[in-house]
């Protein structure tokens, strides 16, 4: 798929009965520091993620979004509540386990030093896999992505920012992970690579190959991308609506509003 113009977000699935990630009344605390007191960044957050599910998560600034992702492979744990994988609570799934099957692709990535090859095939090196098996696979999903030849030996510092993001999520598929979660992925990707970069996650999904949950700020890439929308406000889900029933010229206006009172209190 070139872009996403071919997917019909309003397009409901058929999907099963069983949950593949539940959330049960999850919070999280900050911890009291001296003279700071504790402080709720999230409150008691239910929800239910369907195989091949192309959820968006949408919230002003703070509302809680990254924090909400971090809990989803144990990069934060949540102060109360339940998170499961496959009716298995997370905090009984061992982390490096957990974070393959549920990968998470942040804002800002980093490739510690490596090249762009080293950096696709650290993950399989560390499951061990034969080394024609892990050339096979980074040259599936560098394909996939139009990743060019000639970046594989490039370094952190001879790639944009935005070529670092397409190289993390790159390397996100490869694991072929069962969840991938992504903050803000299309940020800094220009609008055609951003179309078409959600175009092969979507397709994924279609196929059931994976499940996505993404942060995107990007509503008119959201809006035609998602299947499924969660809005949250100071740290507290206000909505989980199917997208093809939300109004998103109003979704657009609440935001702006919760934006802009955000921006009132720091002032």
């Amino acid at each position: 798929m070139d872009n996403l113009d071919g997917f019909n977000s309003g397009v409901d699935r058929i999907t099963s009965t069983a949950p593949q990630l539940q959330l049960k009344q999850v919070s999280l605390v900050t911890s009291a520091r001296g003279a700071i007191p504790a402080s709720p960044i999230l409150t008691d957050i239910s929800f239910d993620v369907f195989r091949g599910d192309r959820l968006c998560l949408i919230g002003s600034s703070g509302a809680g979004k990254t924090s909400l992702l971090r809990l989803l492979n144990r990069l934060s744990e949540s102060t109360s509540g339940t998170i499961y994988l496959e009716n298995q609570d997370i905090r009984q799934i061992p982390v490096l386990q957990l974070r393959r099957q549920v990968m998470l692709v942040p804002q800002e990535p980093k490739l510690l030093g490596m090249t762009v090859r080293e950096a696709l095939a650290y993950p399989l090196v560390l499951q061990q896999l034969p080394k024609n098996a892990i050339a096979q696979r980074l040259t599936t999903y560098r394909e996939l992505l139009h990743i060019p030849a000639d970046w594989l030996e490039r370094t952190e510092l001879q790639l944009s920012v935005g070529q670092r993001q397409l190289v993390a999520i790159a390397r996100a598929l490869v694991i072929e992970p069962k969840i991938v979660v992504l903050d803000e992925p299309t940020s800094a990707l220009d609008a055609g690579i951003a179309s078409y970069v959600l175009g092969v996650l979507a397709d994924l999904a279609v196929q059931d190959k994976i499940t996505v949950l993404m942060v995107n700020h990007q509503l008119d890439m959201a809006q035609v991308f998602s299947t499924r929308v969660l809005y949250l406000q100071e740290g507290r889900l206000l909505q989980d609506t199917s997208a093809n029933q939300i109004d998103w010229k109003q979704l657009r206006e609440r935001l702006v509003q919760a934006e802009a009172q955000a921006a009132r209190e720091w002032l």
